[in-house]
């Protein structure tokens, strides 16, 4: 990854950031709704629609028959704090039993303070319990070229918040696609987004933790 191609994924952001969410308000009696809050990562960004892992979770609900409704609330290019000024709303119109926050990625990469990030995040955390939400964490790692000092700081944000706020954490969302044996395959040209072939494993990442936070039926 290089500040050139985050440059590039923020540009191409901007016709991403304005297709509509999926549903309207949750409404007494009605399915328990899973809230995602992400960046490109969730928001299926030079993917076919229906084919990222937000898309694949909704389907896999639907075939164990679980009853909850997923809201893909996800934005290419957002940052922990673009994250948190939406997040109000988001909570008032959807009322999820579930937040899932997979955002902090863009943060590093445009070089935000690492402190900003993590009192982002833990607004949005508190901000979802408080809205009677459970939380799920989707944790991140830089590349190997930024340093492993920086890395161990940056992953730390998540990891800290996780103990801190005690909520529940996925430790590398991109586990098995950045760092596996056949990466180079899991990417789109740009190497930063996983491709359609990734998308699977990332929600069995993502599958275990949050199937413990599902409301019971």
């Amino acid at each position: 990854m290089n500040r050139r191609d985050c440059n590039a994924t923020v540009l191409a952001a901007a016709a991403l950031a304005y297709l509509p969410f999926r549903a309207g308000a949750a409404e007494p009696g009605s399915a328990p709704v899973i809230l995602v809050v992400g960046d490109s990562l969730s928001a299926e960004y030079g993917l076919a629609r229906g084919t990222g892992w937000v898309a694949l979770l909704e389907r896999r609900l639907q075939e164990g028959r679980r009853t909850a409704r997923v809201v893909n609330a996800s934005v290419s290019g957002d940052t922990t704090a673009g994250g948190r000024s939406r997040l109000a709303a988001l909570l008032e119109r959807h009322r999820p039993a579930l937040v899932v926050l997979e955002l902090g990625g863009n943060d590093a990469l445009r070089g935000l303070p690492l402190e900003t990030t993590r009192d982002n995040l833990r607004a949005m955390i508190r901000a979802s319990r408080d809205a009677g939400a459970r939380v799920l964490l989707l944790g991140m790692d830089m590349p190997p070229n930024y340093g492993e000092r920086y890395r161990a700081q940056f992953r730390a944000v998540y990891t800290d918040l996780a103990r801190e706020e005690k909520v529940a954490l996925v430790p590398f969302f991109l586990a098995g696609v950045a760092d596996g044996p056949q990466a180079a395959a899991l990417f789109q040209d740009d190497r930063i987004h996983p491709n359609e072939r990734a998308q699977p494993i990332l929600l069995d990442n993502v599958w275990p933790q949050l199937q413990r936070l599902l409301p019971r039926a």
